[in-house]
């Protein structure tokens, strides 16, 4: 999620985000909860586009999964209830450091499905 273990206590504390407790009272937060917590996160976000973007339809989530060949990248995010998939370039993998766990957007246009990082601010 990109932050710390005192700020997820302290949304667990205030009901941001759900967790559950195993018997020796140690707390966990579910994937589907992190997966609901990060697209409310990337709703938050004032994502700053408009003049110099032609693309309009950004969907924040979490990187679920990254599989690369020699020259193709499969990512998955998951965002909210849904699932987008997007091939990419090994190298554009590489060099965006996508890794299962990662906030990321998917940014859409017509048949396409492109992945970007959210970088911290």
């Amino acid at each position: 999620m990109g932050v710390s273990p005192d700020t997820m206590r302290r949304w667990a504390d205030a009901g941001k985000v759900g967790t559950t407790t195993d018997g020796a009272g140690h707390r966990s937060v579910e994937g589907t909860e992190l997966a609901r917590l990060a697209t409310e996160l990337a709703g938050e976000q004032d994502r700053g586009r408009g003049a110099g973007q032609s693309t309009r339809n950004h969907v924040g989530g979490i990187v679920t999964r990254v599989k690369k060949d020699e020259v193709a990248a499969l990512v998955e995010l998951q965002a909210g209830p849904y699932r987008l998939v997007s091939l990419i370039t090994r190298e554009a993998a590489d060099e965006l450091g996508l890794e299962p766990g990662m906030m990321a957007n998917a940014v859409v246009k017509a048949t396409d499905v492109s992945i970007e990082v959210t970088l911290p601010r």
